[in-house]
């Protein structure tokens, strides 16, 4: 999507952090933008500060975990500016502690914002976007966890893994459509995502998280030198004008990755596979095909 003024973005989280620098950014390229957010308050304050910088914005308090308040909240968004052009979901919470730790209130709050918020949007407007067949942009929030697992922060790279690997498919189904899918694979970003259990429900209050106090200071030093989201906004923005399938900003970890695949790469023996296994293979894609052609 390279011309982007006058159309229309979907932020969620977009009070605060990566969100609201995804929205200066929209705004900037001189888009209409919506923000959508669980805090009411920080969604005003927002909505303001954009407005300060020439945007024509909308703000709706929503919770991306509930399915009805989604679809409620692309209607209002269509009410306000015509059909939505770019969907970012972007909302996201984050849990420290150890699997053998974590009550289901746990899981259920992590998987139902960072993953169920995404299936949320994506199957709320999605079928929209190919309705109005005038092609848009879809950009998921996943994290650098969503591509190396980390101990003591695994449901969070629960969620982030599962929002890689279907970013990465809805990108080949919506590419026929003239439809583009950017996952966002970031590490330090100056954000409170830290303190996200300010925002946790009381139905699942049940939290053991292991970090103390002290530990909390020291994590939120760690993110001092995180990068501005406002740069990280420009940076998806650049993502969505030139259709780029990722946007992973911060190199300290590519060496680290890098021996993760080679070592994934070195499970693999170099024989040919037996044939019946390739014939399988070709089976299961024209399989897939029919289905893509109907």
């Amino acid at each position: 999507m390279k011309e982007l003024a006058g159309k229309c973005a979907f932020v969620t989280g977009g009070a605060s952090g990566v969100g609201l620098g995804m929205a200066e950014a929209f705004v900037g390229a001189g888009m209409k933008v919506v923000i959508a957010d669980i805090e009411v308050a920080a969604l005003d304050e927002a909505a303001s500060k954009l407005a300060a910088l020439g945007g024509d914005v909308h703000a709706i308090a929503l919770d991306v975990s509930d399915r009805a308040a989604m679809q409620s909240a692309a209607d209002e968004a269509e009410d306000r500016f015509g059909s939505v052009n770019v969907i970012c979901n972007n909302a996201g919470v984050s849990w420290r502690g150890f699997m053998a730790d974590a009550s289901y209130d746990d899981w259920d709050w992590v998987l139902g914002v960072n993953l169920g918020g995404v299936v949320n949007g994506i199957a709320t407007f999605v079928p929209r976007l190919i309705e109005a067949g005038e092609g848009g942009h879809v950009v998921n929030t996943a994290s650098m966890a969503g591509l190396m697992a980390s101990a003591g922060n695994s449901i969070y790279c629960t969620s982030k893994f599962a929002v890689v690997g279907l970013s990465e498919g809805l990108r080949k189904e919506l590419a026929p459509k003239g439809i583009g899918v950017t996952v966002l694979c970031p590490a330090a970003i100056k954000t409170n995502i830290n303190r996200a259990q300010r925002n946790r429900p009381d139905a699942l209050g049940d939290t053991s998280e292991a970090l103390d106090a002290d530990g909390m200071a020291l994590l939120d030093k760690s993110f001092d030198g995180g990068t501005d989201p406002a740069e990280f906004g420009a940076m998806v923005l650049d993502a969505v004008q030139n259709d780029a399938p990722y946007v992973i900003p911060h190199q300290e970890f590519a060496a680290a990755y890098r021996d993760k695949v080679e070592g994934i790469m070195d499970i693999w023996s170099g024989e040919a596979p037996p044939a019946m296994r390739v014939e399988g293979n070709e089976l299961r894609k024209q399989a897939f095909q029919r289905m893509w052609e109907r």
